[in-house]
C-alpha cells in the first residue's frame, strides 16, 4: 500500500520546535514523496470534533519563528475519556470511534502526532 495522504497533529501540549517539525513533515512529505498532508487543528480535540485543513508549502513558509504550533494543541483531550457536560455534570465518553471514522472519512493512511 502506498501512503498517499497523511494526516499531522500535535497533541499534548506546547514545546518548542513543533512547528520545525510541521515544515519538516510537510515539506518532506510533499516535495519527496508527492503525499498529501492533512492539519488536524487543536491535536486529538481536533479529531473528536472534525477540525481539520489541508496544508501545502505555503502553510509551511514562515512558521519557523511563529511560537507555539500553527495547528494549536490540547492536553486535554482524550478521545477515549472525553470530556462532556451533561446536566450540569461533566461526565467522560468514549469516542473513540467517532475518531476512527473522521480518520477514514479524511481518506488518510496514515497519522502523525
Amino acid at each position: 500500500m502506498k501512503v498517499r495522504r497523511i494526516g499531522l497533529l500535535t497533541g499534548g501540549g506546547d514545546c518548542p520546535g513543533l512547528n520545525a517539525v510541521i515544515r519538516a513533515v510537510i515539506k518532506t512529505a510533499v516535495n519527496e514523496h508527492d503525499i498529501e498532508v492533512v492539519g488536524i487543528e487543536d491535536g486529538y480535540e481536533g479529531l473528536v470534533l472534525r477540525r481539520s485543513r489541508p496544508l501545502g508549502l505555503e502553510d509551511a513558509s514562515g512558521i519557523l519563528t511563529v511560537g507555539g504550533t500553527v495547528l494549536g494543541t490540547s492536553n486535554r483531550a482524550n478521545p477515549f475519556g472525553y470530556p462532556v457536560e451533561r446536566g450540569g455534570e461533566v461526565v467522560f465518553e468514549d469516542r473513540s470511534d467517532d475518531v476512527v471514522a473522521y480518520v477514514r472519512d479524511l481518506g488518510l493512511d496514515a497519522l502523525v502526532c
